[in-house]
């Protein structure tokens, strides 16, 4: 598939690339070598493939969510020893980036 200078240009405005003038040549053919690719893939008839999730096969392993209880006294000495807390309610650093709350 041929494409034309302004197409590139277009194309490199839009992804917020500067392509320079004597680039051009190579884009058009490095680019319509992938389109010509995804033409290809177009022509492919995949009624009746079944989509696949993973193609290593692989499947998650989960364990379930158990409760570890802790003795009492353990548990106010470790609320007691945190530097910032609200009654029994322990507060960390924000882990999200531009959290502060």
């Amino acid at each position: 598939m041929s494409l034309t200078n302004e197409e590139i240009l277009h194309i490199a405005t839009l992804a917020r690339l500067r392509v320079e003038p004597e680039d051009l040549p190579r884009y058009a053919e490095q680019l319509g070598s992938i389109l010509e690719y995804v033409a290809k893939l177009d022509e492919l008839e995949i009624d009746g493939v079944t989509e696949l999730a993973h193609g290593a096969g692989l499947t998650n392993v989960f364990r379930q969510d158990t409760i570890a209880p802790v003795e009492a006294d353990v548990r106010h000495r470790v609320i007691a020893a945190f530097p910032h807390r609200e009654g029994d309610l322990l507060e960390v650093p924000a882990v999200f980036v531009d959290r502060t709350e």
